[in-house]
């Protein structure tokens, strides 16, 4: 059994190569308008040369015909989100698939960089005119409910009441080659059926194909626990890294669970390196570095060390201990953590955050050590979302760190997410401004 992928017409290969249809061999009986839809995908010299001869009829799977049906492609396409293969069977039939991939376009083209962009947002008045650029939309609570359904500068008129009512319009502007990736309502549900009722619903609404879930890290957080986040002063009443092994595993297990139900993972809250190996025990489609708030914190950090360095004034280490205390390193229990415990703990942080050198002064450390696991890992389809930036500096270094030939090898395992308005921000420069002035002012002169 053979199996061959497909160049596509359009991708600028050197040398001659030959159609599907150059094969000779004619299309399965019943199956002739699908095989219409992959008669000008291109074979290599070396492949025609395997399979000349060999080929007696020309096919598709079933998956292949679910894809076009559900989809209501146009005839002779196949529709983005999807590579195309086909297998050499026994029997002579050369049987082509549409395997699910967003690094294509429609018709087996390759996006137009191996670098996917994706979106924050369950807003569909953003997210439309982005929507052609996108591999990826990332939707949690958060998004779905504070920023867009109880929002009403962004729910104009109310007119989306709930979230499956947003998950629908989202589908239809992004179409078929935009993964969709949903988190659950509550990760803590002990019912396991419950979940799995949910995911049934994502799946009906945005199909099998596209329908990526959320499954977060859950630290110190359980079932019982989590109330506290959600009454009072809002805090745990444990610190972050003295939970128990099984809620700490709970979000790897979840994931396992659902993985096995055939639902591709999204592992979200990933914020240290250190999180990443025992993530990708889970076999998630997705993990993540999230860098805006970590970064931020850093530097918060390292300010107030640098002051006390200086003054060694005791209310710097106060001051410290409170930041700590409100970012959750601390638990609320320790308001009167000793000055100098709270002083190592701040050092030990910035020293493995890598923010005194090159490797992380820019935040990216993280991403750094997340694309050599994923190099060096078994899961050869799973893809780093990098997420969570803001200001004049988090994009920027990222393109710089795409561009550094160390990472050459993987850069097609990344997607990077932010909220539209941000990733739009790069599109502009001031000479953009300066040119357009010129330009538009000598079209208005024409004659």
């Amino acid at each position: 059994m053979t199996t061959v992928n497909y160049l596509s017409n359009g991708e600028s290969r050197s040398g001659v190569h030959f159609t599907a249809l150059s094969l000779g061999a004619q299309a399965a009986r019943g199956q002739e308008k699908y095989v219409e839809r992959i008669s000008d995908v291109l074979l290599c010299r070396k492949d025609f040369k395997i399979l000349f001869g060999k080929v007696k009829f020309l096919g598709v799977s079933q998956r292949f015909e679910d894809v076009i049906k559900t989809f209501k492609t146009p005839d002779k396409e196949t529709p983005a989100g999807f590579r195309i293969e086909s297998c050499l069977k026994g029997d002579g039939l050369l049987e082509f698939d549409l395997v699910r991939d967003i690094s294509f376009d429609k018709n087996g083209l390759k996006r137009p960089t191996a670098v996917i962009f994706s979106a924050d947002s369950a807003n569909p008045y953003e997210v439309e005119p982005i929507a052609p650029l996108l591999g990826n939309l990332t939707c949690n609570p958060g998004i779905v409910y504070d920023l867009f359904i109880n929002n009403p500068k962004a729910n104009v008129g109310g007119k989306f009441k709930t979230r499956d009512e947003v998950m629908i319009e989202l589908g239809r502007i992004l179409g078929p080659g935009c993964d969709i990736s949903v988190e659950l309502n509550n990760p803590f549900e002990e019912d396991f059926e419950k979940i799995l009722e949910e995911c049934e619903t994502f799946k009906k609404i945005l199909t099998e194909y596209r329908l990526v879930i959320k499954v977060p890290h859950t630290g110190a957080v359980n079932a019982k626990n989590v109330s506290e986040l959600l009454e009072g002063d809002k805090k745990l009443s444990i610190a972050y890294d003295k939970c128990a092994t099984a809620d700490a595993l709970r979000g790897h297990n979840l994931a396992i669970k659902l993985r096995e139900y055939g639902y591709r993972i999204n592992y979200t809250l990933m914020f240290e390196p250190y999180q990443t190996n025992l993530a990708l025990q889970a076999k998630p489609y997705f993990i993540n570095s999230f860098i805006r708030h970590r970064a931020k914190q850093s530097g918060d950090i390292k300010r107030m060390l640098d002051i006390f360095e200086i003054t060694k004034d005791q209310k710097q280490l106060i001051e410290l201990r409170n930041y700590m205390l409100n970012n959750d390193y601390l638990a609320k229990g320790d308001t009167e953590r000793d000055l100098f415990d709270v002083l190592k703990t701040a050092n030990d942080i910035v020293k493995y955050r890598n923010f005194e050198n090159c490797y992380g002064s820019d935040g990216l450390d993280g991403v750094r050590h997340n694309l050599k696991m994923l190099r060096n890992c078994a899961l050869k389809d799973t893809r780093l979302i990098i997420c969570s930036m803001e200001g004049e500096y988090n994009y920027p270094d990222i393109d710089n760190l795409m561009a550094d030939p160390e990472y050459a090898d993987i850069i097609d395992r990344i997607v990077i997410t932010a909220e539209p308005a941000y990733l739009a921000r790069w599109t502009s420069t001031n000479q953009v401004i300066s040119y357009q002035r010129r330009f538009m002012n000598a079209a208005k002169g024409q004659k």
